[in-house]
Order: structure tokens, then sequence, then C-alpha cells
């Protein structure tokens, strides 16, 4: 059993760490909310004041914020990861963060002797406390063989997809299909509640053709229960997609869907959801057609 740090005790980031420990692996957290940190210390864990003395202590550290700029604070600012570096700790970012973002941290940290893996993860809340998530990873080989048991721990599936960096362009590939789920699962819902056919009997009529996908069998029974929770929180969609952008400027990539789905998840953001769940994007088309999506009525 490996001595793990983990830092970010989120809505993913929480139920990960708890899995970690599950495991049986040993725990140092650190996170802004105390309250946070004091459960998981109820449990085994233990606190640690800044994450240069999560770093210190462990073998592996753990991150998971939520954006580039919290990540590089957090490794390279004061009292950050790299002030407690030593030689054979390995980092794992399972933070959604900028490519070029990851590649420079993982230059930074080689030079005290640390490996670094960009471990985006995709599953939502449900995979994060199931343990069932998929993970993206980018860097070296020998980190990656390292952190196996870990990432048993965690999820179902996990890929060494290349170099530093390639972790968080699966997961830009893995946000474009993500989005664009999302968004056309609410236009088929509110499409055929307008058109007068119950959406319900009509998911349970397409799930099982070639329609079938995990958002048609995760999301609509929370929208149809009148839940909107997070789940994964719609700015945190927004922000995603922003990435996504940012790299098709990068690369010269064209994508015009993307950047339409991103313009949905704004006005979405507007109506005051931002915290919402991202299948409540729901809620623009609602605005747009000037109807609610049904919800159960106990039948």
């Amino acid at each position: 059993m490996a001595k793990v740090g983990y830092i970010g005790l989120g809505i993913m980031g929480g139920s990960i760490a708890r899995n970690l420990m599950k495991a049986g692996h040993e725990l140092v957290v650190h996170n802004r909310s105390r309250a946070k940190v004091e459960a998981f210390v109820r449990d085994g864990a233990t606190a640690a004041g800044n994450p240069r003395e999560v770093a210190e202590q462990v073998e592996f550290v753990f991150t998971n914020l939520p954006d580039t700029p919290d990540v590089e604070q957090v490794v390279l600012g004061k009292d950050g990861v790299l002030e407690g570096a030593h030689e054979g700790l390995v980092y794992i970012d399972n933070s959604t963060i900028k490519p070029e973002t990851a590649r420079a941290l993982a230059e930074k940290l080689a030079t005290r002797g640390v490996m670094a893996l960009d471990a985006p993860v995709s599953g939502g809340d449900v995979g994060a406390r199931d343990g069932t998530l998929t993970i993206m990873v980018g860097g070296p080989q020998e980190a990656f063989d390292r952190a196996e048991p870990l990432f048993r721990a965690m999820g179902k599936a996990w890929v060494l997809v290349g170099d530093s960096g390639a972790g968080q362009i699966a997961k830009v590939c893995n946000q474009i299909i993500v989005g664009a789920q999302m968004a056309s699962l609410a236009e088929a819902l509110i499409t055929a509640q307008k058109a007068g056919v119950d959406p319900r009997r009509m998911v349970d009529a397409i799930k099982g053709g070639a329609a079938q996908m995990w958002t048609l069998d995760v999301k609509p029974p929370r929208l149809f229960a009148g839940n909107r929770e997070p789940g994964f929180k719609a700015y945190m969609q927004h922000k995603d997609l922003g990435i996504v952008l940012d790299t098709a400027k990068t690369y010269g990539i064209p994508l015009p869907v993307t950047a339409v789905i991103q313009q949905l998840y704004t006005a979405m953001l507007e109506q005051g959801n931002r915290e919402q769940d991202n299948s409540a994007i729901v809620s623009v088309y609602e605005a747009l057609t000037g109807l609610r999506l049904v919800e159960n009525d106990g039948e």
C-alpha cells in the first residue's frame, strides 16, 4: 500500500480520495474547506496545512482542482507541491486543464526529480463514488506503471495515451462529445414534449437503439425526477468547452458545433443556473420554447 496525498476534495476529488482509502492506501489530504479535511481525518487520514506539506510526506500526490490557474498555484505557488517535491515523487493531476500547462508543469517538476502524469477522468459523480471512472493519462510509462494500483482503486479503465499533455488532449476530445450529448439530449427531450409525445416514453423507445449512450441511460431519470443538482456543474462544463476551443485555436482545428454548444452553456450560466448539473442545459430549451420538461407524476 502506498502513502498518497490528495489535494482538492470536491464532488469528484472527495469520492476518489475515499476510494483510495478504502483500497488501503494511507492518505494525507489538503483542501481549502477545512470541514472536508476534518471529515477525512475522522476516518483515518492525515491533515496537511498546505500542498508543500502534502508533497513532503507522500510517494504520490494528486490534485483535483477547478481550473488551470488553480493547478498552477497549487503546484508552483508559495508552499506549493514543487516546494515539497522530492526525488521519486509522482505527481498526478485529475483536473481538466490546458494541455500546454500540463506539459509545462511536468517539465518544471522533472527538475526536482518528480515524474508527472496528467490524468483527467470521466464518469461523473456516480463514477467517482463507485470507483468506475475512465482515466486518460499522459506522461512517462514508468510513472504510469507505478500508479496503476491507485488507478485500480479509482476506475474501471485507464489508458496511457501518450507523453505529457496527451491525457488532457484525450479529455478535450471527451468533452467535445459530452457537450454534444448534453445538448442533443436536451433537444430530443424538448422536441418530444413540444410535439405532444411523453419524453419519458420516447427515451424508453430509443435507448436500446443507435442513440444508446451513457448520457441517455443516466441523465433522463434525474431530470424527470426534478433533480438538477450536480453531477458535473454547468460552469465546469462551460470551462472545459473553453479549454476545447483554446486547444482548437492552438492547433488550427475548426470546431463549429462545439462553439455553438459553449454558447448554449453561456446562456445557461446567464440564467443563473451555473451550479446545476450539465444536463440541466435543458433549461435553455425550456426558455426558448416556453415549456417545462415533464417530471414524474407517480405513474
